[in-house]
This record gives structure tokens, C-alpha cells and sequence, in this order.
């Protein structure tokens, strides 16, 4: 029970990763805030990993919203009485090149990336310096670059790759509290399986891929993020403070991509 006595707020955590995040928190032995923007998902969430909601609380609420960092914080607080980790999860997901990317959309995409997990590392700061916590931010492997058709995405995790670094020294050093970075590849969430679906690929995409994209047969499963990210916000990381985990499958930077010869 690697986080037996600790309170973690994961926002995001009705779907995907970070519903994935959120069970493994509470396997370890932790307390939990479920956060989402759907009041029958975020019930349904608590239902399913805690039945008897003695370890969990429950708040929806939009990040971008005016006051919500400081909101999402304090029902955190309010619930548990202190906080350990806060693992900022929730994030935009959208396609966009230069040329179809205004100024709304690109700035939605950094409300909710970069501007949302700032002010809520800032409301948290005060209680996590209490408990020498720590924050885990879940960037993307596109902020190193990012596909073309997802440019303000991967901008916006460029931006919170570069917040994990900066406060990772300057709130280790100053309040005793840790930030860390993971980047996932190609999770394999169910909003991914339906989005797909939605750009044309067909249902058994999942198994369709070739080695270019999965050189390990498969792309990754949600709990696989949540059982880095329990490392990170446990103990057992120590002191290990502005650091970025990649989970991909092959090397990012400087990767030669698969060939494949076609017959004559």
C-alpha cells in the first residue's frame, strides 16, 4: 500500500487515464477527489471504485472556469482535511493545423493545458507545502514536437513540460514540494477508441496497427500511465523533482520509423 495515509486530487478522473489513475491511487491505499464535468459520470466513477464513498469525494467542475483552481482545491481540502498529490490530469484534446486554428480554439487549448494546471499547483501550494507533497502533471510525447494536425495541442504541452521543469527546482527548493511530467504515447482510453472510430478507422482499429506505430503489438492500456504515476507521488521517488517521464515505445527524439518494402 504504497500510498496508504495520503489524499490525492486527480482531476480528470471520470474517464480514461484518469479514472485509471484514480483506481490505482485507491488500491494503494489512498484517498481520492474524483473530478470530472459530468455529475451521472463523476457518480457513477465513485460508484464503481469506492461503493461505500468512505475514500473518495466527489466535485464537477469545468478548470477553465473563473475561480474553479482555487474551488477544486478547497473541496479537496474540505473532504480529506489536507492534501498529498495533486495530479493534473484534465486536459483538452483536439485536432488543429496553422491554418484552421483561431485565436478561440488555440486559446481553449491553453486554458485548459497550461493556464488550468498552473493556477491549480498555485491554490494547492499552501496545503501541499504542509504535507511535503507533490504535483504530477500529464503532459503528452507531442510536446517535444507533435503531430501536424494537432499543433495547438502539442504547443500547449510544450508549455506545461517547460511549467513541470521551472517549478519542479523552484517549489522543491522553496516549499519542499515535488513537480514531475509524465508524457504518454498512444493511450488506448475509450473517448480514443470512439474518436478514431469518428476520424474513419474501422472498430478493430486497436489491432490493425503496424509496427511503426506499436512495436510491441499494441499501444498502451490506461493503468499502465497509473502505475508510473504512483511512483512518482509516493515515497518512493524521493527527491526526484523536475523530471519528465516519456512512456513510449520507441525513442522520441531521432527515431527511425519502420520500413517496409512493398513487392514489385
Amino acid at each position: 500500500m504504497r500510498l496508504q495515509n495520503k489524499t490525492v486530487l486527480v482531476t480528470g478522473s471520470t474517464t480514461g487515464i484518469g479514472k485509471a489513475i484514480a483506481k490505482r491511487c485507491l488500491a494503494e491505499g489512498a484517498e481520492v477527489l474524483v473530478h470530472g464535468l459530468e455529475d451521472d459520470l463523476a457518480e457513477a466513477t465513485r460508484a464503481e471504485l469506492d461503493p461505500s464513498g468512505e475514500r473518495t469525494g466527489v466535485l464537477v467542475e469545468d478548470v477553465t472556469a473563473p475561480g474553479a483552481p482555487a474551488r477544486i482545491v478547497a473541496a479537496a481540502i474540505e473532504r480529506f482535511g489536507k492534501l498529498d498529490a495533486l495530479v493534473n490530469n484534465a486536459a483538452a484534446v483536439g485536432t488543429g493545423k496553422l491554418g484552421d486554428t483561431d485565436e478561440a480554439r488555440f486559446d481553449f487549448f491553453m486554458a485548459a493545458n497550461v493556464r488550468a494546471p498552473f493556477f491549480l499547483v498555485r491554490a494547492a501550494l499552501p496545503e501541499l507545502a504542509k504535507t511535503r507533497g507533490s504535483v504530477l502533471n500529464i503532459g503528452s510525447v507531442n510536446a517535444y514536437c507533435g503531430e501536424p494536425t494537432l499543433l495547438p495541442y502539442s504547443i500547449s504541452k510544450g508549455a506545461l513540460m517547460t511549467l513541470s521543469r521551472n517549478l519542479g527546482d523552484t517549489l522543491h527548493r522553496e516549499h519542499g514540494v515535488r513537480v514531475n511530467q509524465i508524457n504518454p504515447g498512444w493511450i488506448l482510453t475509450e473517448n480514443e477508441r470512439v474518436r478514431k472510430q469518428e476520424q474513419g478507422l474501422p472498430e478493430d482499429w486497436p489491432k490493425l496497427l503496424g509496427p511503426q506505430f506499436a512495436p510491441g503489438g499494441r499501444i498502451f492500456d490506461p493503468a499502465e500511465v497509473a502505475a508510473a504515476v504512483v511512483y512518482f507521488i509516493s515515497e518512493e521517488s524521493g527527491p526526484v523533482s523536475g523530471s519528465v517521464l516519456d512512456l513510449e515505445q520507441y525513442p522520441m527524439i531521432g527515431r527511425n520509423p519502420h520500413k517496409e518494402v512493398k513487392p514489385a
